[in-house]
């Protein structure tokens, strides 16, 4: 297996063979929330206005998500792991629009496979890559939008790369450097309500979740990322 490391929504447009598209603050963090709330289905979708189309076809669905960093009045719940705890989400079909994970999810288009990552399942996705073998994994870092990257997303998939290759791998400093990062400088604001300081934790709850979520097309309507339980996610080189 070669594991290649792309960054921004270029990188995913180039991306091939098994695609783990990144986003740890807060996309595909907060989507593994979702999941591991008992969530029927989450729905990913790449603009606002399509979230609310689906939404209105679908009244029972939640709207969940962010644009330009806050949640809009009619979305039940925003891009963040607290708000996902504090809701009663068993059995609901939820679609998760934010403004770099879903569209860079959607930007994948050349993938064979695609699923998500976060260091909240990092050691899941990297077993799924081992026990998958591809002859190529590509983890795209999003970071946000066309230019701008984002140091977590790429320090995320350096990890994972490490994992499967057989590195050392050391999260405490990455953690202590993260906090310095302009992408978390929102979770120490008092005045952004937008950005709890407790999600800074919770994308950080490194392998928090056993699973991994695996995109397949929704008839046009976006992306669904459907839970996947993976075993065998001790860290270990991957075979080629």
């Amino acid at each position: 297996m070669r594991v290649d490391l792309l960054e921004r929504l270029e990188g995913a447009r180039r991306a091939s063979g098994l695609v783990v598209a990144i986003d740890v603050f807060r996309a595909f963090s907060t989507a593994c929330y979702v999941a591991a709330a008992g969530a029927a289905r989450i729905l990913a979708v790449d603009s606002p206005d399509r979230a609310r189309e689906i939404k209105t076809a679908h009244p029972d669905w939640l709207l969940a998500g962010e644009v330009e960093g806050q949640r809009p009045a009619d979305f039940e719940l925003g891009n963040s792991p607290s708000e996902v705890l504090a809701a009663d989400l068993a059995g609901r079909t939820v679609i998760l629009r934010t403004d770099s994970g879903t569209p860079g999810l959607a930007a994948c288009g050349r993938a064979d496979e695609l699923i998500t990552g976060s260091f909240v399942n990092a050691a899941a996705v990297a077993a799924y890559l081992r026990s998958s073998n591809p002859d190529l994994a590509t983890l795209v870092a999003l970071g946000a939008g066309e230019r701008t990257r984002a140091q977590e997303d790429v320090m995320c998939g350096m990890f994972i790369k490490n994992e499967l290759e057989g590195y050392p791998n050391s999260f405490e400093a990455l953690k202590r450097f993260f906090r310095g990062l302009d992408g978390a400088a929102g979770f120490f604001d008092p005045d952004n309500a937008q950005f709890p300081e407790p999600d800074f934790e919770l994308c950080l709850d490194m392998d928090r979740f056993g699973f991994v979520l695996r995109a397949s097309e929704a008839a046009g309507n976006g992306l669904w990322l459907d839970r996947v339980e993976v075993s065998g996610s001790a860290p270990g080189p991957v075979t080629s």
